[in-house]
């Protein structure tokens, strides 16, 4: 059995690209590039800090942070919480996040995983004995145990510099008095208004008079603003063993659920090692399963055996071979990731470049696959994404997610607390290296990457957006390191996206004749489940200039948000 992962129309991911790119024509990163795409966004240019957000009063939070004296973390922190209140329907301390840190004084890497696990009283059984033959996608039954304020906290006590008060006084303001509601946030909202109507907490705290607030309203989360007043002064106990946590269990108890205050005392970030691949003389790096990097990883190793750069004159053939590429690194995804506490991953053999070569050896130049299988190998949509680099060169990829939007659509009560509905990326087949199992973590699409060389940074970048984000990393990277394009026209630039079998996402900027082209190759053209823009990810760049050593910044125009630096 393989997972199937629906298509959110939400973003997520991080990577990060060192300051020498030699092998490149950097010139591309300093000027106007001869590419095909021309943005409509210059880059953003700054010399001591910079941070790029999908929302311009986070960006706005973020850059305050930088200029008060705070670092990369003390800054990510305040703009996790902000995104929280202004960005409510895809992330929030009811989700999970991960991060990558790289600090420049000990050229140290490291990563962050704060995914949530199944609750303990939820199984296979529970379900099996109520005729359930597929995990929820909504519900109490997809709510697993959030893992992101967790991770603020131990992102915090490792790196950071500032108060969590402090960091998080921002984000209780705007929620206690406000802010003007921005347009996709709007769009975004709008779509879910049925769904949020099914819970009365989240219909009294996510709707305005039954219906979704309009760009340019004033929308205001007292309840939200509160929980959030008491998690900063009681810091991760507030959350876990406190009053927050005793909300939530109550709520639970009262409401079907299963979370308990057990599961969430249990609660624990991870501090874990980065996984790599070397893709024409770049270092990229992403987090180890049971998030989908991995993912990204293998296409980089299919793609670095043809030569894109000369093949970018066949434009049909080029779109055909990444997406082929991509097609076989998901088939592995969907076999293989799973939490490694509970199922031996063979990333070493996934990432082996033999095994490349092989998978490579599939692909047909004319036609297009279908049916894909994992290569056999013996084994014993809601999310935001950010990134911020500090005067002192440390950089923080971040991604926050509820997963879909508003997530399960269930609101703890008064507290204003979405929970994230995760749990409906598990498998109910028990021989699943995926499937349920109480206090496990389920397979988890945000991803956060980061691309280095020589040890030195060079860009934090990420794409939001369920399974967009390994796509949009290949994408992003392919644009910049095989085509030439500067920062913001590689983020720019016009996406697929596979979804199964033949089908894949096209936008219609990739022009008539290559997507006729690519529909004589088998290829199918699927259609979105809502705005095409919105299945396409929003991707968020800082890159290090590698002439003037200053900070270049882009921002997706897919999504409201923006780059800056001081």
């Amino acid at each position: 059995m393989s997972i199937t992962i629906r298509q959110t129309r939400f973003f997520v991911s991080p990577v990060l690209i060192t300051a020498s790119m030699i092998t490149m024509n950097m010139e591309h990163f300093t000027t106007n590039s001869s590419a095909q795409i021309k943005s409509g966004r210059s880059v953003v240019r700054a010399q001591h800090g910079m941070v790029a957000t999908s929302q311009p009063l986070a960006s706005q939070v973020g850059l305050d942070v930088l200029k008060r004296g705070g670092n990369a973390v003390d800054a990510a922190i305040a703009m996790a919480a902000m995104l929280n209140v202004t960005e409510p329907m895809m992330t929030g301390v009811g989700g999970d996040m991960f991060a990558l840190v790289y600090w420049a004084k000990t050229k140290e890497l490291k990563g962050l995983n704060a995914s949530g696990r199944a609750p303990r009283a939820l199984s296979i059984d529970y379900f099996a004995k109520n005729n359930v033959k597929q995990m929820p996608e909504f519900g109490m039954g997809a709510i697993t145990v959030p893992g992101a304020f967790d991770g603020w906290v131990t992102l915090r006590d490792k790196y950071g510099t500032m108060k969590l008060a402090d960091l998080m006084d921002p984000a209780i303001s705007y929620a206690e008095n406000g802010f003007p509601v921005m347009e996709k946030t709007a769009e975004d909202w709008e779509a879910e208004v049925d769904r949020l109507k099914l819970n009365p907490a989240a219909t009294s705290n996510y709707l305005v008079n039954g219906r979704a607030p309009r760009a340019g309203e004033i929308f205001r989360q007292p309840n939200l603003a509160r929980t959030l007043r008491q998690l900063a002064e009681g810091g991760r106990d507030a959350f876990y063993k406190g009053p927050i946590a005793k909300a939530i269990a109550d709520y639970m108890k009262a409401n079907g659920g299963f979370i308990t205050l057990e599961d969430l005392a249990a609660t624990k970030s991870e501090w874990v090692e980065p996984i790599s691949t070397n893709y024409r003389g770049y270092d990229v790096f992403e987090i180890p399963p049971n998030g989908q990097g991995i993912t990204a990883l293998i296409a980089l190793n299919i793609l670095e055996g043809f030569d894109l750069k000369a093949m970018r004159s066949e434009p049909v053939k080029y779109e055909h071979t990444l997406i082929e590429a991509t097609k076989l690194a998901f088939a592995d995804r969907n076999r293989y990731i799973a939490d490694p506490a509970f199922a031996k991953i063979p990333v070493a053999e996934l990432l082996s470049k033999d095994y490349a070569a092989k998978r490579r050896a599939l692909i047909d130049p004319k036609k297009a696959m279908d049916s894909l299988s994992a290569g056999i190998i013996n084994v014993g949509s809601d999310t935001t994404y950010f990134t911020v680099v500090d005067k002192d060169g440390n950089a923080v990829s971040f991604i926050n997610s509820l997963f879909d939007a508003f997530g399960s659509g269930i609101v703890a009560g008064n507290t204003g607390i979405v929970f994230q509905n995760r749990g409906s990326a598990f498998s109910l087949d028990p021989k699943h290296p995926n499937a349920l199992a109480p206090g496990k973590r389920p397979f988890h699409t945000i991803i956060p990457a980061m691309v280095l060389k020589d040890g030195q940074l060079c860009m934090s970048f990420g794409v939001m957006g369920g399974a967009i984000q390994p796509q949009g990393h290949v994408q992003v990277l392919v644009n910049l390191i095989d085509l030439g394009m500067n920062l913001q026209e590689a983020i720019d630039a016009p996406r697929y996206r596979i979804t199964n079998g033949l089908n894949v996402l096209l936008e219609d900027e990739l022009g008539n004749s290559v997507i006729e082209g690519l529909l004589n190759m088998g290829h199918k053209r699927a259609k979105p489940p809502g705005a095409l823009r919105s299945s396409m990810g929003g991707g968020q760049a800082i890159m290090v200039d590698p002439v003037s050593k200053t900070l270049m910044g882009a921002s997706d125009p897919r999504k409201d948000g923006m780059a800056l630096g001081y």
